[in-house]
Parts: structure tokens; sequence; C-alpha cells
């Protein structure tokens, strides 16, 4: 009687319990067992709108998640271009440029063919300009030791765009952050090639003005340039006589005039080093250059002072 009353009692509960689905699967069409919860839809567009419908609300981790499946089981799609596109947005709106350019490149390299081209290319551009403004690369929270990465994303956004409206903008700011790094040889390449590439660009002037601002920087390194001041000043006053009107022209001309007052300074210099040798003559040819080349400088005050001493010997 027990038995028969147990047996009853199991039978009910089985009844009433709620019905239970396997957790893998057997698909005919794939061969394979797989689990309801993380398989692919079974079209690029089903799972495209599956991931999509995360971003949508927000949950960039799922949608980011669900995208890479996308691409990953249907990579010659165009919604695996799509996919790609709106990694790089998740990456933008979590505040990662750098990985969000990564994201955007992707596109480029593996679809060239899609119409986002152009869009990735200002967006790409747009991540440059924030890294120049002092937002740092970061990876896992932690500030990675590496160059700006403006250089790397400006130099992309002129590959993708040779003759595009952004290449010549993004070649000089390329030449920016160069400058800004203190490597003035590579600017000066930079600004060139704004010059030689992009010659009928709103860029040139300024690409002009920074070339000479780069030889007037190597000349104020720890060992004065002679040689580079020369060329500053050549260039700043090229600059002048080609753009008289130019608002840059007036801060060329203080530059002329600082790398003036530097060159009569080296040559006051050269003509004391004779003085103390005794070499009055070649003090005397120095003195008389500086009185004669720079007479507004402080420096010529000093050079007739020294002749006048020099004067009183003989």
């Amino acid at each position: 009687m027990k038995t028969r009353t147990l047996i009853f009692c199991l039978l009910l509960l089985s009844l009433a319990a709620p019905k239970a689905y396997p957790y893998w699967i057997w698909t005919p069409k794939t061969g394979k067992w797989v689990n309801p919860k993380t398989a692919v839809k079974s079209t690029p567009k089903d799972q495209f709108d599956f991931s999509k419908g995360f971003y949508d609300e927000n949950k960039y981790e799922y949608a980011k998640r669900e995208f890479l499946r996308l691409i990953k089981n249907y990579p010659k799609s165009l919604e695996a271009s799509e996919s790609q596109y709106y990694l790089g947005l998740i990456e933008e709106a979590r505040g990662n440029l750098y990985e969000a350019y990564q994201a955007y490149q992707k596109v480029i390299a593996k679809y060239p063919f899609s119409e986002r081209v152009q869009e990735i290319i200002e967006r790409e551009y747009k991540i440059g300009e924030a890294f120049t403004t002092g937002v740092k690369r970061k990876a896992l929270g932690i500030t990675l030791p590496v160059d700006n990465p403006a250089i790397e994303i400006f130099g992309k956004v002129i590959e993708n765009s040779t003759y595009g409206p952004l290449a010549p903008k993004a070649q000089y700011k390329l030449g920016l952050v160069l400058k800004g790094l203190l490597r003035y040889y590579e600017a000066e390449e930079a600004f060139n090639k704004v010059i030689d590439n992009y010659p009928t660009s709103e860029w040139v002037e300024a690409a002009k003005f920074q070339i000479a601002s780069c030889r007037a920087a190597v000349s104020r390194g720890p060992d004065y340039d002679q040689g580079s001041a020369k060329e500053a000043k050549d260039k700043f006053e090229e600059f002048v006589r080609d753009h008289p009107d130019a608002v840059l022209s007036s801060q060329a001309e203080e530059n002329i005039d600082k790398l003036k007052e530097k060159e009569a300074k080296a040559n006051f210099d050269i003509g004391r080093f004779y003085e103390k040798q005794k070499a009055y003559k070649a003090a005397k040819f120095y003195y008389e250059g500086v009185k004669a080349s720079y007479p507004n400088s402080a420096w010529a005050a000093k050079a007739i002072e020294r002749l006048e001493i020099m004067e009183k010997r003989k």
C-alpha cells in the first residue's frame, strides 16, 4: 500500500513540474550540438538586428559580443562590415578613443568598399584631434608609454584619403603634433608635404610659417646653430614678403627680430673671443659687422663700446 502511494505521489510531481528544455540541441543544418542561448542567428541580418538591439539599449558589452559573433560566422556579409563599424561606435561611446580608431580602421582594411569609408575617415580625424588636446591612450585603465597616437591616426587619415578634403588638414596637424613633441626635423618634413602635395590648399601659408618656426627652434638648441638661425630668418622674411597681410606675418616679424638679436650676440661673442686673444684686427671686423648689420640691437651699442676701448689702446 505504501509503495503504491509513493508511486502515485511521484507521478503527480512529474505532471506538475514545468516543462524543461535541453541545454544543448542538435541542429541538422550544421550537424552540431549548439547552445540556443549562445548560437548565432540563422541569417546575418537576424544576427545584426539582434546585436543592434543591445546597442540601441546601450548594453555595449552584449552588443560587442554579438557583433563579433556575426563577423566570425558571416565574415563576407554586408552586415559584417556594418558590425565592424558598430564596434568602433561602441568603443567611442565608452571613451576608448584609440580602440575606436583601431575598430574603424579595420573597416577600411577589410571592407574597403563599405559606404561608411568617408564617414570613418571623418571620425578618425576627430579622434586624432582629440589626442592633440591632451587625451591619453589607455588600455585596461593604464596609460601606455607611447608617442601621441595622433601621429599614427593622422597618418592613416592621409593614407586613407590621399587627396580627399581632410588630407591636407591632417598633414598639417601631423606636423603640429611632431613639432609639439620637439621632433622638429620630422615636423618640417610633414609641413613640406603640405606644400608639395597640396599646393592649392588653404594650409600652405601656415605650413610655410611653421617650417620657419621649426628652423628657429633648432637654432635655439643647447648649442647655438648659426646656420639654422639664418635659414629660419630667411624663411620668415620670405613668408612676410609673400604674405604681407597674413595674420601670421606680425608674428613672423617678431621672430625675425629675435633671430637678428641672436645673430648679433653670436657675432659680438666672436669679436670678444678674438679681442681676448689679442687678435684685434679680427675682433674689429666682427664688432664693425654687428654695428653695421644690427644697428637697432642691444649688441650694436656694446660693439661700439668695445671698438672705442680698443681704439684707446693704440
